[in-house]
């Protein structure tokens, strides 16, 4: 099997958190053939020591650990910590997925999943991380979003949107790459009491796509996640 190889000099640490032993010793090989650093823990408590002793590029995390849920876990690391998340489960629950991207989760991927599909997820949390760092200014497709003038451009002429419309793009635009569930974009957007109003999302997406994109109905990167929420994908 063929592995993308990173620059020793840029070499990614991932913290393992999985009570399957199997599956770690299995999930370590791969990821340290693609030269990552890789850390890991059987259980919730130790992954949480691991966690501040080693500080981690990347969390891999299970939902079921043998003395914390993985969504407690998730909970408390986010109340320190803003580092990458993957869940990797075998639960293929809608529920727990949505309540993993509510607590801060950047991907959910179910096992079995291939290394080719984890090791792609883990590229994108590193260019959104690195994107996060660099100069305020996203690209997709001919699009330009300057997050710092807060203007829009596609083709070098200015898209001038309504205030959803461009709130909503700018949220996407902050968390390139991610999946943003309904729940949490109603709320940044139109507030607590509209949570469930999942109706306005699809109403201004279409919107979004009309303007922004090459072919609406076939969305290149103003993505839907089904039952779930959007994301948006950047350029390479």
């Amino acid at each position: 099997m063929n592995f993308e190889a990173q620059d020793v000099a840029s070499k990614k640490r991932i913290l393992l958190v999985d009570d399957d032993t199997s599956i770690r010793r299995a999930l370590r090989y791969a990821l340290e053939v693609a030269s990552y650093d890789v850390i890991e823990s059987g259980t919730g408590e130790g992954g949480m020591a691991e966690m501040a002793y080693h500080g981690p590029d990347i969390l891999i995390l299970d939902v079921g650990l043998p003395d914390m849920s993985g969504l407690d876990f998730l909970k408390r690391v986010r109340e320190w910590s803003n580092v990458p998340v993957l869940v990797l489960t075998v639960s293929d629950d809608d529920e727990k997925k949505v309540a993993a991207l509510d607590l801060g989760a950047d991907h959910y991927l179910t096992k079995p999943t291939s290394m080719g599909e984890l090791l792609a997820r883990l590229r994108v949390i590193l260019r959104r991380s690195k994107h996060e760092k660099d100069l305020p200014v996203v690209r997709f497709g001919d699009v330009e979003f300057d997050l710092e003038r807060l203007i829009v451009t596609r083709r070098g002429v200015q898209v001038k949107l309504p205030a959803k419309e461009h709130a909503f793009l700018r949220l996407l635009a902050l968390n390139a790459g991610k999946v943003l569930t309904h729940r949490h974009i109603l709320k940044e957007i139109w507030g607590p009491d509209d949570e469930a109003n999942t109706p306005y999302l699809h109403v201004y997406m279409s919107k979004l796509r009309s303007k922004l994109e090459d072919d609406p109905a076939r969305p290149k990167f103003l993505k839907t996640e089904p039952r779930v929420g959007f994301r948006l994908l950047l350029n390479d």
